[in-house]
């Protein structure tokens, strides 16, 4: 979820637990701490939150990793009930060292290995080192563009992870991927955003100017739809 209207659609339709982000459009960067703020006003959601300093790939020069300590101890601080981090090195290999630094500086709170997982070299081993590190949750697509992609390796993962560490689904998730995933991988936490695009309230409109990426609409807005959530707890409660 990457606003308080997500997060308060999310709860209306049956979630109890979020991911905050911001920039869902880029695949999620850390959010501002009055997102945070406002969202845990608002709602009883437990938050978790993905820290992720900018755009690209998962492995970071010195100042983004001093950010993200920053932001663990921030978040923490904040009273988060998790937070979703991922640093890769240069050989496709979890960073080993500055992981266990940002999961040492958590603490009690629960921490998910983002889909850096999905671009590691080896996936069998970073599970591992993932339960070794006392990781709670490996947030990965199968190392496809989609879970339903990747149902094979995410079967695989729920078999060997044998109740360790969580196995959660994410990528291209709806509540028929979901009905289609259970019985096949075994896999019982998903992650999905549930969004629709809604038209801007804005009545006015220059054309041909964009603030972003080419192509993209600065007149639409995602958003996450209460029905969506609903109609997926209702899959996963079956």
């Amino acid at each position: 979820m990457d606003s308080v209207a997500s997060a308060i659609a999310a709860e209306r339709g049956g979630a109890d637990r979020v991911e905050l982000c911001s920039n869902l459009i880029i695949g999620g960067t850390t959010p501002e701490r009055a997102v945070f703020e406002q969202v845990k006003k608002h709602t009883n959601l437990k938050i978790r939150v993905l820290l992720r300093p900018r755009f690209g790939d998962f492995c970071y020069d010195a100042y983004e990793f001093e950010t993200l300590k920053e932001d663990v101890r921030m978040f923490r601080e904040l009273g988060a009930d998790g937070v979703v981090i991922g640093i890769l090195k240069p050989d496709g290999t979890l960073n080993m060292e500055e992981m266990e630094a940002l999961v040492a500086l958590a603490g009690d709170m629960d921490v998910t290995l983002h889909r850096a997982f999905d671009v590691c070299r080896n996936p069998y081993e970073t599970l591992e080192q993932s339960v070794g590190m006392g990781i709670r949750t490996i947030l990965t697509s199968g190392q496809q563009n989609s879970a339903w992609e990747g149902r094979a390796l995410l079967k695989e993962l729920v078999e060997k992870s044998a109740g360790r560490i969580e196995i959660m689904a994410g990528a291209g998730i709806s509540p028929e991927t979901i009905e289609k995933l259970i019985p096949y991988t075994g896999a019982t936490a998903y992650h999905m955003s549930g969004k629709v695009t809604k038209e801007s309230r804005m009545e006015f409109r220059r054309d041909g100017v964009s603030m972003g990426f080419p192509g993209f609409s600065e007149y639409e807005i995602w958003q996450t739809k209460e029905e969506n959530i609903r109609k997926a707890v209702k899959v996963l409660k079956k």
